[in-house]
């Protein structure tokens, strides 16, 4: 730790603001503290101070100190925390004076978890949860990350591996122990219905149908149809301003455009693709190529018909989605003659195949007809999709991935085990298996591959 850099950072807003806290981290904190300050307060009680410039001694601001000595601090180490009051040159001012302090050095993105990580502050998955709690965009997203960040997976997921441990130490005490009187020959029975029920748990905490993540990350909304049909027109009415091009040529729209929005507190991706129809020109196939693509990925498909030219696909519109439901807009409803103006209608039919309901919309995006129903439908899809989800234990891939990887483990352990001839140490190597798989889930061990990926999309300062 001795030889270890003091690293400090803004950890408060850009400013100007009116206030702006600087922290330091490191064993020359303390002495960071004390040259700029003139004293170390006592721990964990704010006091006022006068911030100088070391070297000449003037006087750069008034502000309130604080002293964390290591481990009782945020990230294991010294800390020291500076509450400025937030101009530009009073911030330039203070970060300089560290600066020429020998030992100490700006911090990188998201270097003080890492050093909470590191110390056992936090364990990898309250690390995310931080990040996906200062990233948050919704209230819904804000309660995942928080729970997160208290340890719903993490804890859970330390409880499991404590007992998988308890598990391998019977198979390991009979492979070790044999010809032992006192050990007895039925230790793998107990050992295999623990693997068994863990296995069960585990199982469950994933048949959540990916919505953890999905609400982190947003309910993904494809906007398709044919080329020149309005989708752009209806992906900006939702996005509330011009985000895509509008333009009577077909083709306009190569890629797919995305944008995230809130709908009554549910986080939504919402994106407009290519108009889909057979081409010969190169980029436009693959524009149509990648519509096809995100919506079949989608959670919800929005099929943009024009009722008003004829439209081929407004009578039976492709099926782009597997599982996802696929609802019909009817669009230009405005530019349709022989027809009541201005009245959008709703109705639902039921799917021949998947005997889902379907809605169809008739709407003018230009207009702004019927956009209220299909709005309103659409924040009833979002709040039924996630409800329920906030508690989800799962909320990254990452997360998924090693309690796939657990789950794996823990089926062959018990396949050898349930075998005429069970080979003790086969069973225990799963059981290994299974316990690094979880252990690499809270960051225990072997996860430098994925440290950088994590911090690098932290804020400097945090």
């Amino acid at each position: 730790m001795a030889d270890r850099s003091t690293i400090f950072a803004l950890s408060s807003g850009r400013p100007p603001a009116a206030i702006a806290v600087i922290r330091i981290s490191g064993p020359q904190a303390g002495l960071a503290l004390e040259r700029l300050t003139g004293r170390v307060p006592k721990p964990r009680q704010a006091a006022l101070v006068r911030v100088r410039e070391p070297s000449r001694g003037e006087a750069i601001d008034e502000a309130l100190a604080l002293w964390f000595p290591a481990p009782r601090s945020e990230t294991g180490e010294d800390v020291a925390e500076l509450q400025l009051h937030g101009g530009h040159a009073v911030i330039a001012g203070v970060l300089k004076a560290l600066a020429a302090i020998e030992g100490c050095r700006m911090a990188e993105p998201g270097e003080f978890a890492r050093r909470a990580f590191e110390n056992g502050k936090l364990d990898l998955t309250a690390v995310e949860g931080l990040g996906d709690l200062i990233a948050a965009e919704t209230p819904a997203q804000r309660r995942q990350a928080f729970r997160q960040l208290k340890g719903m997976i993490g804890d859970r997921a330390e409880a499991w591996r404590a007992r998988l441990i308890e598990a391998l130490a019977l198979v390991e005490a009979r492979i070790d122990f044999s010809d032992e009187a006192d050990v007895p020959e039925s230790l793998i029975t107990p050992a295999a219905a623990i693997a068994l029920s863990l296995r069960d748990e585990i199982a469950a905490a994933l048949t959540d149908g990916h919505r953890g993540e999905r609400l982190r990350d947003g309910l993904v909304v494809a906007i398709a149809g044919s080329p020149n049909v309005g989708k752009s027109t209806l992906f900006n009415r939702l996005a509330r301003r011009e985000a895509a091009i509008v333009s009577p040529y077909a083709g306009t729209t190569r890629d797919v455009i995305e944008v995230h929005l809130e709908i009554d507190g549910c986080p939504m991706t919402v994106m407009d693709t290519a108009g889909i129809r057979d081409s010969a020109e190169p980029v436009e196939q693959e524009g149509v190529r990648r519509a096809r693509a995100r919506a079949a990925e989608a959670d919800l498909v929005l099929w943009v018909t024009d009722v008003s030219a004829g439209d081929p696909t407004c009578a039976e519109p492709p099926q782009l989605t597997k599982g996802a439901p696929q609802w019909h807009i009817k669009n230009k409803i405005d530019l349709l003659r022989n027809r009541a103006r201005g009245v959008a209608t709703t109705r639902a039919k039921q799917h021949r195949k998947k005997n889902e309901c379907e809605f169809v919309f008739s709407i003018s995006a230009e207009r702004g007809e019927g956009l209220d129903a299909l709005f309103g439908a659409l924040a009833d899809f979002a709040k039924g999709y996630f409800a329920g989800v906030e508690t989800s234990l799962v909320t990254r891939t990452r997360h998924r991935r090693a309690l796939e990887e657990t789950i794996a483990a823990l089926d062959r352990a018990f396949a050898e085990a349930a075998s005429d001839n069970p080979r003790e140490e086969l069973i225990a190597e799963e059981l290994r298996q299974a316990t690094s798989a979880l252990g690499r889930l809270t960051g225990r061990i072997d996860v430098e591959d994925v440290l950088d990926k994590i911090f690098r999309d932290f804020c400097i300062g945090k």
